[in-house]
């Protein structure tokens, strides 16, 4: 197997192990507050520290893991859902009108930032991880059609899909039972591409104060905390910096092993 996709499942698999482990138990509880302990170096019973209010870090980053991958596994599947049946609608009416509206509404959609999207939503709505999930899954609708009509118009042109074609099956039908099985290795691919973005998202959307709220855990948060104590307790900072990093490579690295893995070309010339 793949360097990159050994690397990248180990470093995903501790996050999501950690994100589940925190569903029963974590070191300390994130709610309780402990003046008088705050801001602890790495050590002792509490092994990352504590931050500014005397909470466990470790805690934390394992109730900010859960966030992070609930949020981001749920916004590309909205993304999936919704943006996958659009491309194989736009590829199987590919020239007609459908086809032109859906994809200059995907171009709209692309014309304003996921940021500008979670602060219209949120201006209207109010800050929460419900919102930050919406916009961050209304900008991967357009990335997932257009990557889908991608993939499925040279497949409309192969003989398999004239020979059904000559059968009677329906565009519907053949875009569920030809295109979409000869392109699922490519969307998974893309599905782990968007989820490390989607945690870069809710990161940044946490940040500036648009994501999860308090008291719910946010690595996004803990970094926007931590930025007036970089001096005096870095690793309030660097922890969390360092948590989002390693995620988001190790989906990066999975992505790209699970390319070279899926791709028949590629295997067959490692054969």
């Amino acid at each position: 197997m793949d360097r990159n996709l050994i690397t990248g499942s180990a470093l995903t698999a501790v996050f999501i192990a950690l994100s589940v482990v925190s569903f029963v138990w974590t070191p300390f509880d994130i709610e309780t507050l402990d003046i008088a302990g705050k801001l602890q170096a790495p050590g002792g019973a509490h092994l990352l520290g504590t931050d500014h209010f005397g909470r466990d870090i470790l805690s934390m980053i394992m109730m900010g893991a859960r966030t992070s991958i609930a949020v981001a596994l749920v916004a590309v599947g909205i993304g999936m859902v919704l943006g996958i049946p659009l491309g194989l609608l736009a590829a199987a009416r590919r020239g007609t009108l459908l086809d032109e509206v859906i994809m200059r509404g995907n171009d709209l959609i692309f014309a304003f930032p996921s940021l500008v999207i979670a602060i219209l939503i949120t201006a209207v709505f109010g800050a929460s991880a419900v919102n930050a999930i919406i916009a961050i899954g209304i900008f991967n609708v357009p990335v997932f059609a257009r990557l889908t009509r991608g993939a499925a118009l040279p497949l409309w042109e192969r003989d398999f899909i004239l020979a059904a074609r000559v059968c009677g099956k329906s565009a519907a039908r053949i875009s569920v039972e030809h295109i979409l099985p000869n392109i699922t290795n490519l969307m998974i691919v893309q599905g782990t591409i968007q989820f490390s973005l989607g945690i870069l998202a809710e990161a940044a959307l946490s940040y500036i104060g648009l994501g999860a709220q308090p008291p719910t855990a946010s690595w996004g948060r803990m970094l926007a905390d931590a930025q007036t104590l970089v001096s005096i307790a870095p690793h309030t900072a660097l922890i969390p910096g360092f948590a989002i990093l390693f995620m988001v490579l190790g989906l990066n690295l999975l992505g790209d092993g699970l390319r070279d893995w899926l791709d028949p070309r590629l295997r067959v010339a490692r054969l």
